[in-house]
């Protein structure tokens, strides 16, 4: 496969969304979940698999990534929760430094321990800042990293943050309020991070309807990460496959 980041640039230059949908092998009971995970991302067009997670209880990320793979060409990308969390088997890896927060282990210090054994593997390595936000609710990021999000109303903080990841040159900016957050990222604080950066904007957490997809979008992201294993998961997903769609053909239009 080609290499995934031009691909995201060009996407973000032409103005034209991609959906992701994050899977957490632990919380796969059978190969029968990841099929059918599969299927319903092929069906509706998805443009990326994240896998990963905070934690590591299972041994089944390789076989849950060889059966993506076995199944489709949608790229998989690992989105690790330590580096423990190196799968060479996938496309790329989100090579994550929690930028928001102040714990060295997960601004740098991870990074050294994997770095050896990255430079071994063909994965794309995609440097991302990672932001953590809080929405209400204690995302296990946060909990297990050890850092204090930015609050959800502290746009500038966020944006400020943001500019200074891109440049210390970081190809990507993950904006995320935790994949069990029920409530998303403001609009606000995405639009003032996208008015910050020139580089491509993620965003996830919440995104759970059509109209929070939009109001993402319409603010500034590049790409939308949905959760694959929340319960109104296989509903909602048809209806922001559709806002993607939407807002793509205006804007090629």
């Amino acid at each position: 496969m080609s290499s995934l980041y031009p691909d995201v640039l060009r996407q973000q230059q032409i103005r034209q969304k991609s959906l992701a949908v994050f899977i957490d092998p632990d919380q796969l009971d059978e190969v029968a979940d990841t099929l059918r995970l599969i299927s319903l991302g092929v069906k509706h067009q998805i443009d990326y698999f994240l896998v990963g997670g905070s934690l590591i209880t299972t041994n089944n990320l390789g076989e849950v990534i060889r059966t993506i793979k076995d199944e489709c060409s949608i790229p998989v990308i690992l989105f690790p929760g330590s580096n423990l969390y190196i799968e060479s088997s996938a496309d790329a890896i989100l090579l994550l430094s929690i930028i928001s927060g102040r714990n060295p282990d997960l601004l740098i210090g991870q990074h050294v321990v994997a770095a050896p054994v990255l430079k071994r593997s063909p994965l794309e390595i995609m440097a991302t800042g990672y932001i953590l936000v809080n929405t209400g609710s204690i995302a296990s990021t946060t909990y297990l990293s050890h850092t204090t999000p930015i609050p959800h109303d502290k746009a500038s903080v966020a944006a400020c943050t943001a500019m200074a990841g891109e440049m210390l040159g970081l190809k990507l900016i993950y904006l995320d309020a935790g994949i069990e957050a029920e409530r998303a990222i403001d609009s606000k604080m995405i639009s003032a991070v996208r008015k910050s950066v020139d580089i491509p904007l993620i965003v996830g957490g919440g995104i759970s309807n059509r109209y929070k997809a939009s109001r993402a979008y319409e603010a500034g992201a590049d790409i939308l990460v949905m959760n694959g294993v929340e319960p109104t998961f296989e509903k909602v997903l048809p209806e922001i496959s559709e806002v993607v769609q939407q807002l793509n053909k205006k804007s090629s239009e």
